[in-house]
């Protein structure tokens, strides 16, 4: 297993190399709690996004106190899983696909993140690659308003996300003034981008009486 030095705040090998980047994991862990607790999510399909959210704060910290190119993988894996079965479940509860229809959203995806593959590459420190997520939030949150469906989540979500997004790109540029480097902020407000999203869905399907 190859070593992974990505960060500015890595500081060795050890577990504790990346102390605020492992610890700021804690946001996605409480983000999917709450969602559980406080809004109770049904059926199924909608109770899996806590579950998804918990799954990226763990594989988070794995990668952030191993940092090898399996938790890399898993890291990146299960941010992956959570935003395409978002989507899946974003086309049935809000469009009223069925679930063989709904699916369609996931070739639909990957067409974007193709197609928005040169911009991404522009975009420094890795970040690019969530260029594709950030304009999928981006067209649901005003899928939604026009459609007059609960939008002001989905729209606040994007808000947070441009400036995680920006967090996390400033990382390795501010590392020579900000030695902890701002990685952990992406953490923070990527839990609240998630939790968000999730409390979108989970209370549309249950004001709209579809449990």
């Amino acid at each position: 297993m190859d070593h992974v030095d990505a960060y500015c705040e890595r500081l060795g090998i050890g577990l504790l190399a990346e102390p605020w980047n492992a610890v700021s994991n804690a946001a996605f862990l409480v983000a999917a709690v709450l969602l559980w607790l406080r809004y109770r999510p049904r059926p199924r399909s909608l109770r899996a996004l806590p579950v998804l959210l918990a799954l990226v704060g763990l594989a988070s910290l794995s990668f952030h106190t191993f940092a090898n190119t399996i938790t890399n993988a898993a890291d990146v894996g299960f941010i992956a899983v959570f935003v395409l079965w978002y989507l899946v479940c974003f086309a049935h509860w809000y469009l009223g696909f069925g679930w063989a229809k709904s699916w369609l959203v996931v070739p639909a995806f990957a067409v974007l993140a193709a197609v928005t593959l040169p911009l991404a590459n522009l975009i420094p420190g890795g970040s690019g690659g969530y260029l594709a997520p950030l304009l999928a939030l981006i067209t649901i949150a005003v899928v939604a308003a026009v459609r007059r469906q609960p939008w002001t989540d989905l729209a606040a979500a994007a808000v947070v996300f441009v400036v995680s997004l920006t967090v996390r790109t400033l990382d390795q540029p501010l590392c020579a003034d900000w030695p902890s480097g701002t990685h952990y902020g992406w953490h923070t407000l990527n839990a609240v981008v998630l939790f968000l999203v999730s409390r979108a869905a989970i209370r549309h399907a249950r004001e709209a009486g579809r449990p």
